[in-house]
């Protein structure tokens, strides 16, 4: 008497069904808001706070503003050749005194100049004569200012322009996948764009009371 054979696995195994576009589209979706959402949770963060600190200008936090005066002469060869040497000032009076920022609004006519030192929060105003004695007025304000200046891009240089925009890039993003995944839930989808309707009106309503 032969054994029984068992039973093989069957040939023909259930297909998985692929997965339809809407269903690829969501699992997209949803990839897309949390990866940006955690990329750029810190930028988020940043300007929706330093939004509302621009919005009272009187808040300091305890940060002091701090001014500072500074004089002496420039070194020999400020004026090589009978013109003013904007690199060589430049260089010299952050060397002597810390000036930092980007340096502008060069000028020197009818034996006097001045140029400028400007930074998110800190300026720092150069004035010279034909003799090469200078002054300088500084400007440096607490940390508040300087995030406020980041937030407006001043003075912040086009590296930080770029982050600028790319983070107005990343909240579309962010706020369109969001409504996205709205969309895709049913239980909440209608409710979902009522509320959009809603706040969209209530903030057309309030920019027109302000104009």
């Amino acid at each position: 008497m032969t054994a029984e054979r068992r039973p093989d696995a069957p040939a023909a195994r259930t297909a998985r069904r692929p997965r339809t576009l809407k269903a690829r589209l969501n699992v997209w979706v949803r990839w897309l808001h949390t990866y940006i959402s955690m990329f750029s949770l810190l930028l988020i963060l940043f300007f929706s706070a330093t939004g509302v600190t621009l919005n009272h200008p009187d808040w300091t936090f305890g940060g002091v503003e701090k001014q500072q005066q500074f004089s002496g002469n420039l070194p020999a060869n400020w004026n090589a050749g009978g013109k003013a040497d904007a690199l060589t000032i430049a260089e010299f009076l952050r060397a002597k005194h810390g000036l930092h920022g980007m340096a502008s609004d060069f000028q020197y006519q009818a034996g006097a100049g001045g140029l400028s030192f400007r930074a998110p929060g800190y300026s720092a105003d150069v004035q010279f004569d034909k003799s090469g004695k200078y002054s300088v007025n500084v400007d440096a304000q607490g940390a508040l200012a300087v995030a406020n200046d980041f937030h407006k891009g001043r003075d912040s240089g086009t590296a930080w322009s770029w982050v600028i925009d790319v983070s107005g890039v990343f909240l579309v993003i962010v706020a369109l996948t969001g409504l996205g995944i709205m969309l895709f839930l049913r239980k909440v989808r209608t409710a979902s764009l009522v509320s959009i309707v809603l706040g969209g009106l209530v903030m057309g309503y309030l920019m027109w009371r302000a104009m």
